[in-house]
This record gives structure tokens, sequence and C-alpha cells, in this order.
């Protein structure tokens, strides 16, 4: 395996010390070679953070006057930490010291782990205050820090996750990095670090390999595309083998534990099995959604999915809850649900938007980050059930049937052997006997109910409250499309006072700029390309939901700014954050791991915005952005699978549904509904108004102001009807024509 080279004054650093735990995603694919996998440590014996308690702080740094829950959660620790700007490197040029940067957030357990091991620890605060200037960051605050310095360490490791934890130059060059050290092995590295940069001799050997691995970094995250380049059907058709390989026929999903739902991978695999009519391939997808929705990874008593599961069966995850994992589940199982036409796909769509509405969302309508996974110090306290428990708050036949349905034993199936005073005896509950009689069904509605009301009486989880503007563009596509094709006004609703509220708290109409952050009344100052992206994404599920004119024209500007922000001219693809942050390189993200990276979700909304609006700048930024990571679909097409999506959509022609008519007439909003009740991801759906009226209505001449459906292909459209089975007829799953322009490729 190619890893960075480092001479040996550096190597010595790591010998001996663990760095390979922590709160992870899949690891990223390097774009030049595969980046082995740190090593995971079971969730059973992880080391357990005990409660804070309530007293008065005898420490308070400059993160207090933060808006970041995470940079909140360490702003009473012993270290003198600065958060991410210009006073804390001026600061270490000034006084000749490097940088320790500490990169997590507020819900990862690992994170909180090395909190109260190390940086609540008096000791440990000295050391790093004498020798170093200490910078916190909160990654989802700031994803574009966070992936120059991810990719260091998964560069120069192998591995990576969170904690990270990296030393730099005051220059923000990095020279050795890792994730979550134990106290006695990050004490032994800050005094080694510390040594190597007074010493006369080694230093520059140092400062010299910061200066060519950063180097290094930047020229991999530049990247241009090569001379060569070419899109074709391969590259999607072997990606969706290699992930067919990988499938787990016992306990259904894709890969060996630790098991990450990843939706990206199924909705690959279930868009091409059902064109080309593989049941084999639908019916992996849909036994992946069947398993994961049975295991401990998704709440049984309030819905809504966990990270992901540390065990092959979906039984023990690592318990906190993302918005962004629920937002693309929320999709996977609407397109399980209408390729399978089983309900009980759709419920599980019901149930995490219900999850959504009471546990995350603000009261003005925008949606937090993310539920931890610890309470009272324990992973997973808040949701895990002892026998004795069930039986002491259910009637003698309900605790036999939840006992039953559950798989709940009097051992337990979940432990942390590492507390000194472990929770005993717990289980995870998991769906184990789902074969019940109609009467057990209304019984078990009975028991949930109580379970509930008696869990809502314990301790809940940290709520990370910030308001992302990206990953609420991910979620409010996901329920502006549930609301289209489950026929829900409820959840259109929903979305529709979402958007209301980003518009209103991150996005400053007078500039065009989408802000990143909001938390307390405060909105942050920079300026991301995943907030673009993502809300633009959002916004166009939300004009194909309802055809009203004004979202279409916002996304339209959107786009328009996104371009022009962050779209690289001369290589095509989009930089993660504007040309004037101060960092020391600027880097274009690819991988679809536990979010689609932008430029994936950015190429897709773009090429289906040229569809909408005919405007072929849209579909040149999206075609040269694949072309841009023609190689990576080429040969790791399998750590691309969002972007697969979109050049699927650009080597085909998608249809166009116009559905002609008056937005706010209950029979056009019923005639929008079952078109978006059809399997078809290759389209787009149209209205005759706004900015695309002029084509609309060359293809769809008024008659009787009675809504009606032209399903067009290139410049042909079949008879207009409002027979559902009729245009149900032209949007088959069957590949559409071949569209490869050749002066194109």
């Amino acid at each position: 395996m190619h890893r960075f080279g480092t001479n040996k004054s550096i190597m010595t650093l790591a010998i001996g010390l663990t760095i390979g735990l922590g709160c992870r995603d899949k690891p990223a694919p390097s774009p030049t070679t595969n980046l082995k996998s740190s090593k995971n440590t079971n969730i059973t014996t992880a080391p357990t953070v005990e409660p804070k308690k309530q007293t008065d702080h005898k420490y308070t740094n400059r993160l207090i006057k933060e808006k970041s829950p995470y940079l909140l959660q360490h702003a009473h620790n012993p270290v003198d930490w600065f958060p991410w700007g210009k006073e804390a490197f001026d600061k270490a040029k000034k006084e000749d010291k490097p940088v320790f940067l500490s990169v997590g957030y507020s819900t990862c357990h690992w994170c909180h782990v090395m909190e109260r091991e190390s940086f609540e620890n008096e000791e440990v605060g000295a050391l790093l205050n004498k020798h170093f200037i200490c910078v916190k960051l909160d990654r989802e605050e700031r994803p574009d820090i966070d992936k120059i310095y991810m990719t260091f360490v998964q560069a120069t490791t192998g591995g990576g996750g969170w904690p990270m934890s990296v030393f730099m130059t005051p220059d923000q060059k990095p020279f050795f990095g890792g994730t979550y050290f134990r106290k006695p092995d990050f004490m032994n590295l800050c005094e080694r670090v510390n040594q190597l940069w007074n010493d006369k001799e080694m230093r520059p050997k140092l400062e010299g390999d910061a200066d060519r691995v950063s180097a290094e970094l930047a020229k991999i995250s530049a990247g241009k595309p090569s001379p060569d380049a070419k899109l074709y059907q391969g590259m999607i058709t072997n990606a969706v083998e290699q992930i067919k390989s990988t499938y787990d026929s016992r306990f259904g999903g894709f890969g060996r534990a630790p098991k990450f739902p990843r939706p990206s991978e199924p909705i690959l695999v279930l868009w091409q099995s059902a064109r080309s009519k593989d049941k084999d391939g639908i019916e992996m997808v849909t036994n992946t959604c069947d398993q994961m929705v049975a295991g401990g990874i998704y709440d049984q008593i309030g819905g809504g999915f966990a990270r992901y599961s540390v065990d092959e069966k979906w039984l023990v995850p690592h318990f906190e809850k993302m918005l962004y994992d629920n937002a693309q589940l929320i999709h996977l199982y609407l397109d399980a649900y209408l390729v399978s036409g089983e309900e009980k796909h759709a419920n599980v769509v019901h149930d995490i938007i219900r999850y959504l509405k009471r546990d995350m969302t603000h009261k003005d309508g925008g949606w937090y980050s993310a539920e931890d996974a610890d309470s009272e110090g324990q992973e997973g306290k808040f949701y895990c059930w002892t026998k004795k428990q069930l039986e002491e708050i259910l009637t003698e036949k309900e605790a036999k049937l939840a006992i039953d349905y559950f798989g709940i034993t009097e051992k337990g199936n979940f432990e942390d052997h590492s507390h000194p005073d472990p929770l005993k005896n717990l289980n995870v509950l998991s769906i184990v006997d789902s074969k019940i009689t109609d009467e057990e069904k209304t019984m078990l509605i009975t028991i949930k109910k109580k379970m509930d009301t008696a869990r809502n009486k314990r301790i809940r989880p940290h709520l990370d409250d910030k308001i992302l503007s990206s990953w609420n563009g991910l979620m409010l596509g996901a329920i502006a499309r549930a609301s289209a094709v489950l026929n829900e006004d409820e959840y259109l609703a929903i979305a529709e006072k979402n958007y209301t509220a980003i518009l209103k708290e991150l996005w400053d109409p007078k500039t065009k700029t989408m802000y990143h952050r909001w938390r307390d009344g405060e909105r942050d100052s920079v300026q991301l390309f995943d907030a673009y992206a993502f809300q633009l994404d959002g916004t166009l599920h939300l004009y194909e939901a309802t055809l009203k004119a004004k979202y279409l024209e916002q996304a339209v500007t959107l786009a328009d700014r996104m371009i022009e922000l962050f779209y690289d001219k001369e290589n095509g693809g989009f930089w993660q954050g504007t040309g004037n942050t101060g960092l020391i390189m600027r880097v274009k993200e690819d991988y679809d791991g536990a979010m689609p990276s932008a430029n994936s979700v950015a190429a897709l909304a773009l090429l289906k915005l040229h569809k909408t609006t005919e405007n072929k700048k849209y579909r040149e930024c999206a075609r040269s952005t694949l072309l841009l990571f023609s190689d990576r679909m080429e040969k790791q097409g399998s750590a691309v699978p969002y972007l697969l999506q979109a050049l699927d959509f650009y080597l085909h022609e998608p249809y166009r549904v116009v559905v002609a008519g008056n937005p706010e007439d209950k029979e056009f909003q019923n005639a929008l509904h079952e078109v978006h009740n059809q399997y078809q991801p290759n389209r787009v759906v149209i209205g005759n108004h706004g900015p695309v009226e002029e084509f609309a209505k060359k293809q769809t001449p008024e008659e009787n102001g009675s809504p009606l459906v032209y399903v067009c292909s290139g410049s042909a459209c079949q008879i207009p009807t409002i027979d559902p089975k009729k245009f149900k007829s032209y949007l088959k799953p069957s590949p559409p024509k071949s569209q490869i322009p050749e002066d194109e490729d």
C-alpha cells in the first residue's frame, strides 16, 4: 500500500501509539490508492465517559464565546483552546510553537472519551499549554478544514476517524496526525513532538516533510481530468457488480462489520437493477432495507436510524442519530416502496418523519444536526432495556409479547464491560419474531406507547442543535419528495416551513449568499460549496413536489451563484471553499461516504436543472465535473455511487414530464402525485409557469384549463393525458435511448 514517505524522526513518533480508534465513516479511498481502514473497536469495549457533574467551573477558555455545541463542550477544559482563526496562528508564529489541532463533533463518543481522559486532565492541559498553541475545530461547522487534515491523516497512517489529532507548523502545514490517543500515549506523543520541534537538526527535516506532504496533498486535491477521459455505461455496470459482490445474503447490507447504511450504494443498485429487470439486485436492496429496519440500528420505539452497526446483524448500533443519514434513508425507503409496492417501506418513511418532527425540529422549522450516542456518561443507556424494566411497565401478557418480539433475554445482548460499574443485562431492541397476529399487532402499539412514555422519563442524549444549511438541504429534498410520493400535505407543509426558515436565517438575498450554520440566533460568516449544492438539490425537489415557480427561480439563483463561487473553469469540478479562506489548499471532494459528496450532488442537480430550463451552462458544468472524476468512476466506482447516478442521468436521455395547469388546483396536485408515484429516476417534472413557461407552452397548449400530463423524451411528447395508467406506461423503467453527443465524447 502506498503512503507518503516520512523520515525516521517522524515515524518514531508512532511507535507504541494507538491511532486507529475513533468515530468513523467508511474510510474514503485515496485518489491515488486504496487506503487501509483503521481497526475499529467494538462499542462494547469502548471506554465509557462519566457524566459531568454540575459544579462551578475552575477553567474557562476562549471557546465559551463560540456557538458550536462541540466547542462549547470544551470551554471549561484546562487546555487553553483557541477556535480556528488568525489569532491562534499569529500567536504560534510569535511564540515559535507548533499548533495542536483537535477535530471532532459534539455527538462523537470517542471525542467524549478523549476529552475525559486527556483534555479535562490538568496535567495534560499544562503540557499542551506549555508547548503548543491548541486549536479546537467542529468538523461539522468547517468540513473544508476537516477534509484537508483528514486527507493527511489517511494518507500518512492508512486510516482516519474522530477525534482527529494533528500537529502542524504555524503556517498550517501538518507533520504528524492520528485519531484517538489514550492519555499516556498522548502525553508521550506531545513530549516527542516538542523534542523534535526544538531540535536544531530534526526541526528542518520535520518542516521539510510538512512542506512536501502539503504540496503533494494540494496537487492530489486539485486534480486535473485525464486528456483521454471518457464517460461510458461500463463505469456504472462495473461499480454495481462490485457493490453486489459484497452483499451479505444472510443479514443484508453491503460489506462486513461495522456496517454503514451508506444509502447511495443501495440506491444505485436498485436504480440499475430495476432498469435491467435484475430481480436478484432488487432483492438485495429490499432485503437490506428489511434487515436494517428490523435491527437495533433502527430505533424500534422512537423511529430514526443510528449511524452504523458494529456487528454484521445490524443489532448493536453506534447509537448517535445524524440528520444526513435519515435524509438519505428516506430516499432509499421511498425507492424501495415504489419498486416493491409494499406499505412497510412507506411506513419507515412515516416513522422517520415523525421522529424528525418530534425530536429534531426547531420551532421556526429548521432541523437540528444530531443526537448523541451517550447519556449519563454511557453509550446506549437511553435506548436499551432489561427484561425487568419491561415487566415493570407492561402487563404480563404485554411483557411476554414484547420479550418474544424484541428478543429480550435475562442476560441481555449489550454490555459495556469497560465501565467500573457497568450496566448489566441490557438489551438493544430488534425485531426477532415478526410473525404476529392482528390482535398482537394492536397490542404492540400499546406496548410501544408505554415503552416510549417510560423512556422519555430517562435523561436524553445530548442534542446538537446547530442548524446547517447543507444538511437541511438534504432533508428538505427528502421530505419534499416524500410529500409528493406519499401524497402527504403535512409533509409538504413541513418542507415549505423549513425552506422559509433557511431563507430567513441563512440566505442573504442582496449578496446571494448561503451561509453554513445558524444557532442561538446567530449565523456564521462561512460560505461552503456543500451548502449551495445540497440546498440546490433540496429546492429542486421542492419545486418538483409543488411546481411552484418561486422554487425553480431560487434553484436557478443558487446554481448560478454556486458556479460563480466554486466552479473550477480550468479543470472542472467544484472547490469545497472559496479562494479567500486563508487555508493551505483548496480541495475538491468526490467520495460518497456517509454523505454524498457535494460534487456528486451538484452534478446531478445541474443535469436536472439543464433538462428543466434548457440552459446548456448547467450541463457543461456537470459534464466537466464527471470528466474530472472519470478515473475514479472507472477504477474505484464503488467509492462514488452518487456520482454514478449523475453519470447515468448524463448518459441517457431523461424524460421530461410536464404537468400543465394551476398548481393550487386539487386535481392538478393529484395528477402530480401520480407522476411521483412511478419509479423513474431518469426524469424531471416541470410545470408550465415561471422560468420554464416558454418551453412548456410550446409542448402543452391550454385545454379548457384542466390539468394534463405530457411525457416528453427528446423533442417528442406523448399524447397528453390525465389518466395515471397511461402516463405511467410512458414512464417505463426500461433504458431510454442513449444520448452521447459526438462533439463531447
